[in-house]
């Protein structure tokens, strides 16, 4: 509930303070006064677009506060959970535009961003302007009425079926892009294939590479590394040419003679003779060595021509990657990615059972969804019967009629429009087509009745919402407003004598010069500046605008 409003600066308001209470508080005055200002503050208070045109002239910045109490339970948890705890269950609201641009927002004292601001609002106040009973016209409104009829446990379907609708959408697209990637798919797989036999009709072995150009070497040089092999042989076990045909072995043989006969002659040459001596038995180890080296090699012509072949064969490869080892790697890495795509099916089979649970999951609970909008819509329908009747439209009815959708949609499986007809007999038809001006602002009026009851908005403000209605009928909207400021605050901008004088409370609005500057004031009127300002609403301070201003004060106040 709203207990104060504060303004300053804003618009023609240089200082206006306003306290208020429970029940039904209508504001009047002529017009341009700035009733409305009072609405379009409020607006901004609540998270409202502003700007710096809204600022007095000559001053540099408007202000707007509200203190709010009695809130309902989710803002009152909300705040608590983000840290703002509230004394004796208010809530202080600050909006500052500046002409730098700049807004300044402020919950209990705190700075907050503008989102979030508007976030700790939401709920506190729902305003009804003049030209809102043209939502009637849009057929998700429609819906939307009939969703907050029903309460929490009805909105948790809703939910609930969103959250369904979106998996179900979330798994189409999931299925699309699969389609759409088929093809791609399966022209990777051939490609795969293709790459994948290659390698394996080559059949490359880790390390093979190295070892053929080893072994393509000794092959290119094989008739020198022969010639080395074999006048190596010569020279140190046959003899040599150029040595009188005396080997290695024949020269160390007879040096070893020489030794032995030197040590003969001195002893301390013995070392020596033992050195000369190792020296001819590995000598004569690596001849053995050599020869049996000699005896293995095995030139085979025809070879060098395999080993070419093959190297022209893993050269092939390396297309896939710089080096066979990683050749190997690569094909393994292919296998994988061939064995996914050919998955694919799989995948498409599994989506598929995918889609057919969402669907039903989808369908089982927009099902729940769909009656529980039956029993809200036969309520509804009979609760606005009864609330037209009072409101001097006895013979009017709304039917709500269920259109099913083809597709799974996040608001349900059907949509949800609004017929009426004003006449007995006559069928009903969309609102657009049958409903008056005075009847649209005279349904909103009824359905804000009804909302009333289950609704957990506290503050309900009405911007000449009796606009377009005369007669007996503004009665009727005077009795209305006033039921639903039994159980709500009600704030009504009213041009109606009838409206205002079942006010709990009445603040006139006017414009005064002062200091050659225009103001706008609100004042809380008493009982007599109450009956002289129903005599203006009437048409003139004269006396029969008088008698009829409190022949209306003393019926309303006998009636409340």
């Amino acid at each position: 509930m709203l207990l104060e409003l504060h303004i300053r600066d804003f618009g023609l308001m240089q200082d206006v303070n306003l306290y208020f209470e429970r029940g039904l508080t209508v504001f009047t005055g002529e017009t341009g006064a700035g009733k409305s200002m009072l609405v379009d503050a409020l607006g901004i208070l609540l998270g409202g677009r502003a700007n710096n045109d809204l600022i007095r002239h000559g001053k540099e910045r408007a202000i707007i506060e509200g203190v709010f109490s009695h809130l309902p339970p989710n803002i009152a948890n909300f705040l608590r959970d983000e840290g703002y705890p509230f004394e004796d269950e208010m809530l202080f609201l600050y909006r500052e535009i500046n002409t730098t641009g700049r807004n300044i927002c402020r919950v209990q004292g705190r700075a907050v961003p503008l989102s979030l601001y508007r976030t700790f609002c939401e709920g506190l106040v729902d305003i009804h302007g003049q030209m809102d009973h043209q939502s009637l016209l849009v057929t998700d409104t429609h819906r939307e009425l009939l969703d907050s009829f029903g309460g929490e446990e009805h909105l948790i379907l809703l939910e609930r079926v969103k959250a369904a609708a979106q998996n179900y959408r979330n798994i189409l697209a999931k299925e699309r892009e699969l389609l759409r990637t088929e093809r791609d798919r399966d022209r990777r797989a051939e490609i795969l294939r293709y790459q994948i036999e290659e390698i394996e009709r080559i059949s490359p072995i880790p390390g093979e590479e190295g070892i053929l150009e080893k072994e393509k070497r000794f092959l290119q040089n094989a008739e020198k590394i022969l010639n080395l092999v074999n006048e190596t042989y010569e020279e140190l076990y046959n003899g040599a040419e150029g040595l009188s045909g005396m080997s290695a072995f024949d020269l160390i043989g007879a040096a070893i003679r020489n030794m032995e006969e030197l040590s003969l002659l001195d002893s301390e040459s013995e070392i020596l003779n033992q050195e000369l001596s190792d020296i001819y038995y590995q000598l004569e180890d690596f001849v053995d060595k050599l020869r049996l080296y000699k005896e293995k090699l095995d030139f085979q012509p025809e070879r060098l021509d395999q080993i070419e072949t093959r190297l022209i064969e893993l050269h092939k490869l390396k297309k896939y990657a710089f080096d066979i080892d990683s050749v190997i790697e690569k094909k393994a890495e292919m296998e994988k990615e061939l064995e996914e795509i050919t998955h694919l099916q799989e995948e498409k089979e599994s989506v598929k059972r995918e889609k057919r649970d969402a669907f039903n999951e989808y369908n089982n609970r927009a099902e729940a969804l769909s009656l529980s909008r039956g029993i809200q819509a036969e309520k509804i329908e009979k609760g606005l019967a009864l609330e037209l009747q009072d409101l001097g439209l006895k013979d009017a009815r709304v039917e709500i009629i269920f259109t099913p959708v083809k597709e799974p949609s996040p608001e349900g499986a059907e949509e949800i429009e609004f017929y009426f007809t004003a006449n007995l007999g006559e069928p009903a038809k969309p609102l657009s087509k049958v409903a008056s001006g005075g009847e649209m602002a005279r349904l909103m009026l009824a359905f804000k009745s009804l909302l009333s009851k289950v609704e957990t908005v506290d503050t309900f403000i009405f911007d000449e919402v009796d606009s377009g209605v005369g007669g007996r009928t503004v009665n009727k909207v005077a009795e209305k407003l006033t039921k639903i400021a039994e159980n709500r605050q009600v704030l009504c901008i009213t041009h109606s004598a009838s409206v205002a004088a079942y006010a709990d409370q009445h603040y006139g609005i006017k414009k005064d010069v002062v200091n050659d500057r225009t103001l706008t004031q609100v004042t809380l009127l008493n009982e007599s500046e109450r009956i002289l300002e129903l005599s203006r609403m009437f048409g003139g301070g004269d006396k029969a605008a008088l008698e009829l201003a409190e022949e209306l004060w003393l019926q309303a106040k006998t009636s409340k």
